[in-house]
């Protein structure tokens, strides 16, 4: 006779999450659909104005720049105006925990049998959290504020991003011309081809539909570029 011993399951089941709050994403896919599409509208225009040729390269050149910096300028002011906010508010409740901690003791009982659990164990939760300071911070931090103290968005993180993500959006529709490219064609072959693949891989990554995250995307900065082609083709033939 066999027996067969099953193995019981560990009862601690562990998974691991993705970053959502390191602030790097959003700007990240901002820069790189802004970078893209600006530049592919900008270039565009240009054409659509003089024709291929040296003024695209330079109009193409200068969006890439001026749009990198600019991004990275405004991410950092952003996040950086968002994360002294953040240490201002995490201030006071420290503050408001060293003078009174039996108050803030209460809120978070109150909090807990908001949620839910009786009266008894919200209080023995609270005094357990509220015995040591630090933790009584973060957990008052996280409720009252959504933050969590040791991960604040990096303003530097986020300029990084978006220069980097900006500058590499923006280079697709510049690359044919600069390997002599007379017409806009192969720069919409590219930008439509990165716009749609840049949009899925997005949806990808935000559990999305990928086809729904490209053709969203391809609209977008079709749309985009139409206009400004239209509007760079009706002024030059006004300046003409």
């Amino acid at each position: 006779m066999t027996i067969e011993l099953v193995r019981p399951e560990s009862p601690e089941q562990h998974h691991s999450h993705r970053d959502v709050t390191g602030g790097w994403l959003r700007p990240a896919v901002f820069g790189a659909m802004d970078g893209l599409v600006s530049n592919f509208a900008l270039i565009a225009g240009v054409v659509g104005a003089a024709g291929a040729g040296q003024g695209a390269v330079l109009a193409g050149f200068a969006g890439l720049i001026a749009g990198a910096c600019s991004m990275a300028a405004g991410e950092y002011t952003s996040v950086k105006s968002q994360t002294e906010l953040m240490r201002a508010e995490i201030a006071v409740e420290r503050r408001e925990l060293a003078r009174n901690p039996v108050g803030e003791q209460a809120e978070l009982a109150a909090l807990y049998r908001s949620r839910g659990l009786d009266a008894e164990l919200a209080e023995r939760v609270a005094a357990g959290l509220s015995a040591d300071p630090e933790q009584a911070l973060r957990v008052h931090v996280r409720e009252e504020l959504g933050v969590d103290v040791d991960d604040l968005p990096s303003p530097y993180v986020a300029a990084a991003s978006s220069f980097g993500a900006f500058a590499a959006g923006a280079l697709v529709p510049l690359v044919p011309f600069l390997f002599g490219a007379s017409g806009l064609m192969v720069a919409l072959v590219l930008s439509v081809v990165a716009l749609f693949g840049f949009g899925a891989a997005v949806a990808v990554m935000t559990a999305r539909p990928w086809w729904l995250g490209g053709l969203r995307q391809l609209a977008l900065g079709v749309g985009a570029a139409t206009v400004t082609f239209g509007l760079g083709h009706l002024l030059g033939v006004t300046v003409s």
